[in-house]
């Protein structure tokens, strides 16, 4: 079987995942759409795609099986909403949501219709969140009391372009998108390594001092004047977690965004920039080779021209030894990759849970335990620091009621049959 796909928004993230979608053999056709139609007609072109909607509710109405949505942070939740309430299976851009009632109201959606739902989080295929699952599953730490998260990623280094791209005008209202709102780059590398949820937090957010009108309460859409946030999580193993989420930062984003450190009784694991280390109560070993990526796509290929300098390192890193490339399709042998390497697999994880009807790894309930932590510490930060609970929805269940070939509705039609007829 295969299934077709929509692509919702042809923005700079989008076009680094249209090629791979099409390129899987259990996709057959993609079509995109766009606010802006001359830049879904440009993706169209350049890659050769099957077609153009004229908008999403255009998509939604037509014969397609699944879309991937790639807009803007703050509208992922009612989207996807939308896109599943209408019988579609969904890959949505990271965040799941910004508050508790989307995540929740995702979750019922997916268990109601039993359509797929995936959250690309890239740092479930980073090379360090995949070196110590692989360590942990051996239980070479023992047992795992602390790690952390960071994601470091200075304004300076393309992200005001990229804001000033996808925002237009307006685009100071929008580059104030609280830090804590976008927790999964650091949260997904630690929970996707160790498992469990956070039960509670406590946050402290540091207001901005730059003055430039970005993190200006009085500009921003949200509020919001943190630039960079610190939040400590209990872990629903007794253990702890420490999540960085930085704007302001005099650290080398292009060399590494996201960055991980794990302690357990009987060993540890840690990164910087250029360097990571295994570690145990004898030894340091260097296994920054098994980890290292290389480039998949030259920073100068005509495809990165709207892309910032400054993030096209994030659009080209291809795989490292410590992935598992035997399960990839044929197809994508030499297609470019990003984000030190989990392009690949997270297409290919949404495309086979599709397919197959099974769920993917990064499903609506570990989607949850990477971004409602985010949602109570942003929260935590603006009572200053107060410790507060993080609600589970708890483990994904075996399997959901089954879709059928694709297309088709679920068990009973549900929600998903009502919204073909």
């Amino acid at each position: 079987m295969t299934f077709s796909l929509g692509i919702v928004g042809a923005g700079q993230f989008a076009g680094a995942f249209a090629k791979l979608f099409d390129a899987h053999p259990a996709i057959s056709e993609v079509h995109v759409t766009d606010v802006l139609p001359e830049r879904a007609a440009a993706l169209r072109e350049r890659l050769g795609l099957a077609g153009t909607y004229p908008s999403f509710e255009a998509m939604l109405d037509s014969g397609l099986d699944a879309v991937a949505i790639f807009t803007q942070r703050w509208t992922h939740g009612p989207l996807v909403l939308q896109a599943l309430r209408a019988g579609k299976h969904v890959y949505s851009a990271v965040p799941m949501a910004v508050s508790e009632d989307e995540i929740a109201r995702i979750i019922e959606a997916v268990r109601e219709t039993g359509l797929t739902y995936m959250m690309g989080e890239t740092s479930y295929y980073n090379p360090a969140t995949v070196y110590a699952r692989k360590r942990r599953a051996e239980g070479a730490f023992g047992r795992i009391f602390y790690a952390e998260g960071d994601y470091v990623h200075d304004m300076d280094l393309g992200f005001y372009e990229a804001y000033q791209y996808s925002g237009g005008e307006d685009w100071k209202r929008t580059a104030s998108y609280p830090p804590m709102l976008y927790p999964t780059h650091s949260t997904g590398g630690v929970l996707g390594a160790i498992g469990g949820h956070a039960v509670s937090v406590s946050c402290i957010g540091v207001p901005d001092e730059r003055g430039d009108g970005v993190f200006d309460k009085d500009v921003s859409m949200f509020g919001n004047d943190f630039s960079n946030a610190t939040a400590l999580f209990e872990l629903s193993s007794g253990g702890s977690m420490r999540i960085n989420e930085m704007r302001r930062v005099g650290y080398p984003s292009h060399l590494r965004e996201s960055r991980f450190r794990y302690f357990g009784t009987e060993a540890s694991f840690e990164q910087l920039a250029l360097v990571s280390v295994w570690q145990d109560k004898e030894s340091v070993t260097d296994v920054s080779a098994e980890l290292a990526t290389h480039a998949t796509l030259d920073a100068d290929d005509p495809a990165l021209a709207g892309v910032a300098p400054a993030l096209r390192d994030a659009f080209t890193s291809g795989l490292a030894a410590v992935h598992d490339a035997g399960r990839l399709p044929a197809e994508f042998r030499g297609l470019h990759n990003g984000h030190e390497g989990s392009h690949h697999f997270l297409v290919d994880d949404f495309a086979t849970a599709v397919d197959t009807g099974t769920l993917p790894p990064v499903n609506a309930w570990e989607a949850a335990r990477y971004t409602l932590p985010g949602i109570v510490a942003h929260e935590s930060a603006l009572r200053g620091g107060e410790r507060l609970p993080v609600p589970d929805h708890g483990d994904a269940p075996a399997r959901l009621p089954t879709h059928g070939p694709v297309g088709e509705a679920s068990d009973g039609e549900g929600i998903a049959g009502e919204a073909r007829r």
